[in-house]
């Protein structure tokens, strides 16, 4: 049966203008950014199908154009398109961000930290540079491999601080795997990092490690800062 043969509430464009798009699947909603199924399989056939084949929404939204473009249905076009929108979302987050009141909230500044690194298969460590009135100044990636107590350097975190002007920062770094919670290398890191800034009077409000699902951890909220 044609999605257009569905009632318009499991319809997922109708069903998303009528009760939100948090009410959508997965499927749903990847179904709406494919537009069109294949022959003998609906849109959201098609994208239960690639869910499967990719094993998670973000295994697929971080598969490189060759993976991603070895999936049924789609191709460099489809593949322009995901990568657009993600853009538009990271510019989307990032002006919030600007705006210097987004620092009390640590879960609007995860949400720009997913789409930064967070599909992302290889661990990377960046800083959130800010200004005297917590707005952001600028976002880095500082490293990116298998991070520990010997490849990040507290130094080149002052050293961006000084170059940038920045009062504040916020620390983030991703877990590939998937979980969040903070390790004692992670607090340890931290700690350095912040005892380093702080002879430059630069705070460290945060340290937020990003996993995948949405999830994350915030050092600050559960005090470990």
């Amino acid at each position: 049966m044609a999605i257009t043969d569905w009632h318009e509430n499991d319809r997922p464009r109708e069903k998303l203008l009528k009760f939100g798009e948090i009410s959508l699947s997965d499927a749903e909603l990847l179904a709406i950014f494919l537009r069109t199924g294949v022959k003998g399989k609906s849109a959201v056939e098609l994208a239960q199908d690639l869910l499967d084949q990719f094993g998670s929404l973000h295994n697929l939204l971080s598969a490189s154009e060759k993976e991603f473009c070895q999936g049924k249905g789609l191709g460099k076009a489809k593949y322009a398109h995901l990568r657009a929108a993600l853009e538009m979302a990271k510019r989307h987050f990032e002006s919030g961000l600007s705006k210097g009141d987004a620092f009390t909230k640590p879960e609007q500044i995860a949400q720009y930290l997913h789409l930064h690194i967070g599909y992302s298969s290889r661990e990377q460590f960046a800083v959130l540079l800010l200004d005297q009135k917590h707005r952001l100044i600028e976002f880095d990636i500082l490293f990116t491999g298998t991070l520990n107590q010997a490849s990040i350097h507290p130094r080149e975190v002052v050293k961006i601080a000084l170059e940038k002007d920045a009062c504040a920062v916020v620390l983030a770094h991703n877990h590939p795997s998937g979980d969040p919670s903070p390790s004692q290398a992670d607090i340890d890191i931290t700690k350095r990092i912040k005892k380093a800034l702080a002879l430059i009077e630069v705070r460290v409000l945060d340290h937020i490690i990003i996993g995948n699902g949405g999830r994350f951890e915030s050092l600050a909220q559960v005090s470990k800062l």
